[in-house]
């Protein structure tokens, strides 16, 4: 049994994905009920793949605004129409979470409201995921420190209405008096974000109802670990960031799908508990990065220093620079993302939507992967054998030997050829 502590974007995505997979889940959380704001409305296009792959996207593109350009001061700075068919979106996360339970009750679970995981009996052999956010009670009962700091105090975040001249399919920056203050369009005719430094309240025109409001510190903190034997960390239980740049739901699918299929093997009997560890390894660069990234990109783009206004002025300009452009989308996306080690490589983008294990070489090869991984999508491929992981990631690539994939699959799973199933898969 896996045991999920959250039911936020991070916790769904990995129950579903579990699911998928034939393993036993529970989700609780200690909420009455379902969110009904949220901070979060960015989709980027690794986060659109991860929900596409759990059947979980559904009519979320149709529904949501595509994003097209970033503009400073009303010049358009930034080209985001290379990410517009792939993500880019502007969804709520409340949006989100009701597809992903949408799908989790297809899959036969549903979300245990009102019920804190201190409640919840938890065997010896069963897994316990903390996906119970930034205070998570999983990290705390499993000892594992949540280092960092405050980046900046008194963030405000305002949905509002307002009937503003602006383009709806732009993200919008304003610098006043050396303050900046970032206006998203929100799916609705008259809606909009507001998010600014210091609880400034500067807006382009007047406004009307203001339909939810929130002031918070950001703060920047990296778990220690991400797994603590048979207790794991994901989503912003491990990692949390500044808002900009939409990252954190995104990081958060990520780190659910990477750790569904592995998790999935070591619960069915597949793979021995060392392949979990090939988790953080992966997983924890990529939320260090994003922690690297927005951190600096924070103090500079909301600060109000005499120093930070002349580098944000000297920085700005250069959004318009074709390379800078290309780095600044490839970071956003997420698509980007690369693993190293034992079970680790590149996205392939021909396999990237299928979420299941792809095989793509010959039937002889493909024996061997199914009777070790299960279910497993074939390809005929010339050359090179490869195996691409659930995620979209090459797992492997080597000559077209049963023998050479086997000694792999040996070598990486860590168990016998012959799995032994446990009665609970």
């Amino acid at each position: 049994m896996v045991i999920i502590a959250g039911a936020g974007p991070t916790g769904l995505a990995l129950a579903c994905g579990l699911r998928k997979h034939g393993v036993e889940v529970r989700v609780v959380d200690a909420a009455d009920g379902p969110a009904t704001t949220s901070r979060a409305l960015g989709v980027q296009p690794r986060g659109a793949e991860v929900l596409a792959r759990l059947g979980a996207l559904g009519d979320l593109p149709a529904k949501a605004i595509r994003m097209e350009a970033l503009r400073i001061n009303g010049r358009k700075r930034l080209d985001l129409t290379p990410m517009r068919d792939a993500g880019a979106l502007i969804a709520s996360q409340t949006w989100v979470e009701q597809r992903l339970r949408d799908r989790l009750a297809e899959l036969g679970v549903a979300v245990e409201w009102g019920t804190p995981i201190a409640s919840v009996p938890v065997r010896g052999d069963d897994w316990l995921v903390g996906c119970d956010g930034a205070h998570s009670a999983v990290r705390k009962i499993a000892g594992i420190s949540f280092d960092g700091e405050a980046v900046m105090e008194n963030f405000l975040l305002r949905d509002l209405h307002a009937d503003w001249d602006l383009d709806r399919s732009s993200l919008h920056v304003y610098v006043e008096d050396g303050h900046l203050t970032a206006i998203f369009p929100l799916p609705g005719n008259d809606l909009w974000r507001v998010m600014s430094p210091e609880g400034g309240r500067w807006t382009p025109g007047p406004i009307g109802a203001v339909d939810w409001e929130s002031t918070f510190r950001i703060h920047r903190r990296l778990a220690s670990a991400y797994r603590r034997g048979n207790v794991l960390l994901a989503g912003d239980a491990a990692h949390i960031h500044s808002p900009l740049g939409g990252q954190g739901m995104n990081t958060g699918l990520g780190d659910a799908e990477n750790l569904a299929w592995k998790l999935a093997l070591v619960v069915r009997g597949r793979a021995a508990a060392s392949l979990l560890d090939t988790y953080e390894a992966e997983r924890r660069p990529v939320a260090a990065k994003v922690l690297g990234s927005t951190t600096p990109a924070t103090r500079i783009s909301m600060g109000s220093g005499r120093a930070t206004r002349l580098v944000r002025g000297l920085l700005f300009p250069l959004l318009g620079l074709p390379p800078v452009q290309r780095g600044l989308l490839r970071f956003a996306s997420q698509l980007g993302v690369r693993y190293s080690g034992p079970v680790g490589g590149p996205r392939v983008p021909a396999f990237a939507r299928v979420g299941r294990w792809v095989l793509a070489g010959p039937s002889t090869c493909l024996e061997v992967a199914r009777e070790r991984l299960g279910d497993v999508v074939h390809h005929e491929r010339a050359g090179d054998t490869l195996l691409v992981r659930p995620d979209g990631h090459l797992a492997w690539r080597g000559p077209s030997s049963p023998e050479r994939l086997s000694a792999w699959l040996n070598e990486v799973l860590g168990v016998p050829a012959t799995p032994r199933l446990t009665t609970r898969s």
